[in-house]
């Protein structure tokens, strides 16, 4: 079971490079925007053009740090907040991707519950 665990781990975090390096390279298809916020999401990062390079970056990094499992942890609350973003968009917006953003978010609180004992030096 710790093999496995550690195969989904790595499988996520690459998942987090491939799509963190697309940002910054462009070498993957986007997708095809159907919805009538198509549009408005589209000016919205037009307008903000620094915000897909900094979610790219926050990937790329958290991505790199779920690779080893001794920064796991720093790697799993580094991309938590873009898994969030996540899931806010596809079930927002495009409901077709959210069976994928809720795996990726199962997988992130399943790496937050397997590094507890690390995290409580932080709460206490």
């Amino acid at each position: 079971m710790k093999i496995v665990k550690h195969i989904i781990f790595i499988l996520f975090g690459l998942q987090y490079i491939i799509a963190g390096s697309d940002k910054m390279v462009h070498y993957l298809p986007g997708p095809t925007v159907t919805s009538v916020a198509g549009p408005k999401v589209d000016r919205a990062f037009t307008t903000l053009y620094w915000l897909l390079p900094l979610t790219g970056i926050a990937e790329l990094i958290g991505g790199i740090l779920i690779l080893f499992p001794k920064t796991r942890a720093l790697g799993t609350i580094v991309i938590f907040p873009v898994t969030a973003g996540i899931i806010v968009h596809d079930y927002t917006l495009s409901p077709h991707g959210a069976l994928l953003a809720s795996v990726l978010m199962a997988i992130n609180i399943w790496m937050i519950v397997d590094n507890c004992k690390k995290y409580r030096p932080i709460i206490s």
